[in-house]
């Protein structure tokens, strides 16, 4: 199974990769190894993590206060939003 980012979720992942570097060296590559862990385990097991609205599922990062906000659809997973769980929790409905 594959996967794909929406453009804005591309974004978000890549500041919140350089925030956390500018923070500590080598923390914004912790930061991308737990995040594609967690896209590992989605494609793995796509309905595993519960649906928050339509059909858009959140699976969460470990030691990282993310979110992942996706859809599993027929030819893979669909990122919508990589999204810090202390944000506005409904910003990125537009992308669906």
């Amino acid at each position: 199974m594959k996967y794909s980012f929406h453009p804005e979720a591309e974004i978000e992942f890549i500041e919140a990769i350089e925030y956390y570097e500018e923070r500590e060296s080598g923390l914004g590559y912790d930061f991308a190894i737990e995040v594609y862990s967690a896209i590992e385990r989605m494609i793995a097991f796509p309905k595993a993590w519960p649906i928050i609205e339509e059909d858009i599922r959140r699976s969460l990062v470990r030691r990282f206060p993310y979110g992942i906000l996706y859809s599993a659809e027929k030819e893979g997973v669909c990122i919508v939003a990589v999204m810090h769980l202390h944000r506005e929790p409904k910003y990125w409905k537009h992308r669906i």
